[in-house]
C-alpha cells in the first residue's frame, strides 16, 4: 500500500485508467462480435452501418494508448477487407 500522498493519488489514477482502458476494450469486443455476426449471416447493409462505429472505437483507442497505432490499423483493414470480401462491390 502507498504511504505518501503522491503515491495513494497514482494508485487512485491507475485505477480509473484501468477501468477505462477495460470498458474501450469491452466495446470494441462488443462490436467486433456484432460485425462478425453480421458477415457470417451475409447483411451487407447492416455490417457497412456498423462499421463507422467499429472504425471510431479503436481510433479512440488508440488515440488514448490502448491499442498501438499499428495494431488499430490492422484491425481496421482486417474488418475492411471481411466487408469488402462480402460485398466487392460495395466500397
Amino acid at each position: 500500500m502507498p504511504i505518501t500522498t503522491s503515491n495513494k493519488k497514482r494508485l487512485r489514477q491507475n485505477v480509473k485508467r484501468k477501468a477505462n482502458n477495460i470498458q474501450k476494450k469491452k466495446d470494441i469486443k462488443v462490436l467486433v462480435k456484432e460485425f462478425e455476426a453480421l458477415i457470417t449471416e451475409k447483411k451487407t447493409e447492416e455490417s457497412k452501418a456498423l462499421l463507422p462505429k467499429l472504425y471510431k472505437a479503436i481510433d479512440k483507442a488508440a488515440k488514448t494508448g490502448v491499442l498501438k497505432d499499428n495494431t488499430a490499423s490492422r484491425k481496421k483493414a482486417l474488418y475492411a477487407k471481411h466487408l469488402n470480401k462480402l460485398a466487392p462491390a460495395a466500397k
